[in-house]
């Protein structure tokens, strides 16, 4: 399959890529489907059931919500965050929404939001942890249509077709330069004497000129300083129930305070890293505008780093950002194709792994390293992640989440100035590292894949919790 850079970085909203973006999109598959054969007319109800991971966090990660966004026509690029709340709540408590209203005049029908949103908790589709199943009814109770999809992370979604063969045939277009591992990449970087960034932009001109690859790049870019800049101007309390306090916006203010602090302590450096991984994330877990990056629960590390590349890095430029997503969408490429970037599938080490591989590699690039540096900077980034499990307190986003990403994000930096500091001759390779990443995340017990009946999730509150969808 050729995966582009642009379906590994997708503008959308938190605080989910799997529970809150993939399900929109699956929703809005399924009206337009309805459309395109002209029986959306017949329809007078439908009802989405959510299993497995998504059945059992989907309340705190806002999956209702984003499904019935998505069947009123909306999608995760384009909706107005700021009017999301109080439209849910006009369906919830109206009792209507209309099918693809967004988009046109639409379709109204009724709703009824305890029997036509269901989470199924301890229900799961063999496929894939999260699975949907979406029905249309006519005013007989007759079934119009039934579709099965799966959102497996980083909102990619796939129906029951692509599920019941290889998932990843999507998109068979013929790229200049295909790969499907680590030691592929390298061997054509060396045979044609380009640096990684060079040979994914080579492949990106498949779909796009070269002068929109860099626009769109760039667009990206803009979204993620959008979203530090939101996140370092808003305090108060994430929504959802846990009462978790914004972090971003005063350790903003200490650090403006404090600018001596810079000359005296080295590594206040960091202290702006995890300013810039907090303030994205908390943005995301309060259901705002992300880039996801490969995931939204670790939307904040590929963001941190390369604002840490264009403020610290002295030959830092708009071309390096260019190049520094194009290196980072290369390297998830590899994890989307031989393991996962899915939290319920192989637990955070697919997420928070991933993105500070990801991370790790595009900033050794930028930074001037060669392909086989950039390959062992990812390889470092996931192999201090491995086992990493997904256990988010009550099913949101946030705890441990948030402060991982922060975490993830120094990590990045570490592993590229350790592979800077080397020649690119190591001893676990990358193509090694991925495929033990699959097979942990094969072995881990699902309560440690985003089910939140384990770790963190189970063993820091002492009473429950009410959670609240986000």
């Amino acid at each position: 399959m050729a995966i582009s850079t642009f379906d590994l970085f997708t503008v959308g909203i938190g605080p989910s890529s799997s529970h809150t973006v993939g399900p929109m999109r699956a929703a809005l598959q399924f009206v337009e489907a309805l459309a395109d054969t002209g029986r959306m007319t017949e329809v007078t109800r439908v009802q989405a059931e959510m299993y497995g991971s998504l059945g059992a966090t989907g309340k705190g990660h806002g999956t209702a919500k984003a499904v019935l966004l998505g069947f009123e026509g909306d999608q995760p690029e384009s909706v107005d965050v700021p009017s999301i709340a109080e439209r849910i709540a006009a369906i919830r408590e109206g009792g209507f929404i209309t099918l693809l209203g967004s988009l046109s005049d639409g379709h109204r029908i009724g709703f009824n939001d305890k029997t036509d949103v269901l989470l199924h908790r301890k229900k799961t589709l063999s496929f894939h942890s999260n699975g949907m199943i979406f029905t249309a009814f006519n005013s007989g109770g007759e079934v119009v249509s039934r579709k099965t999809y799966f959102s497996v992370g980083g909102g990619f979604v796939v129906d029951e077709s692509a599920a019941e063969q290889d998932y990843l045939v999507e998109d068979t277009s013929a790229i200049p330069y295909p790969f499907d591992s680590g030691s592929q990449l390298l061997d054509l970087c060396e045979r044609h004497g380009m640096s990684i960034s060079q040979l994914m932009m080579e492949n990106e001109k498949t779909w796009r000129s070269e002068q929109q690859v860099r626009e769109e790049l760039l667009n990206l870019w803009s979204v993620m300083q959008s979203c530090v800049a939101n996140g370092m101007s808003n305090g108060g309390i994430l929504p959802g129930g846990l009462k978790v306090r914004r972090r971003a916006k005063e350790l903003h203010e200490k650090l403006l305070s404090r600018p001596e602090a810079a000359m005296s302590d080295p590594l206040s450096v960091l202290d702006w890293v995890t300013l810039y991984a907090l303030a994205v994330n908390e943005e995301n877990a309060a259901g705002g505008r992300v880039v996801t990056a490969p995931t939204n629960g670790a939307a904040g590390i590929i963001p941190a780093v390369l604002h840490y590349y264009m403020r610290f890095v002295p030959t830092a430029t708009a071309e390096g950002v260019v190049r520094f997503l194009l290196t980072a969408a290369a390297i998830g490429t590899l994890y989307k194709l031989n393991a996962s970037i899915s939290g319920a599938e192989v637990g955070c080490q697919g997420e928070v792994g991933s993105a500070c591989s990801m991370a790790a590699g595009a900033l050794a690039e930028v930074m001037g390293g060669t392909p086989a540096q950039v390959e062992n900077a990812a390889e470092i980034g996931m192999e201090h992640n491995l086992g990493l499990t997904c256990d988010p307190i009550g099913g949101l986003v946030q705890v441990p989440c948030i402060e991982r990403n922060a975490m993830g994000s120094v990590k990045a930096i570490h592993a590229a100035r350790i592979a800077l500091r080397g020649d690119g001759d190591h001893f676990v390779s990358l193509d090694k590292v991925i495929k033990t990443m699959r097979k942990t995340g094969q072995d881990m017990h699902v309560r440690y894949k985003e089910t939140s009946r384990g770790g963190l999730a189970t063993h820091v509150l002492e009473v429950p919790v009410n959670i609240v969808e986000c």
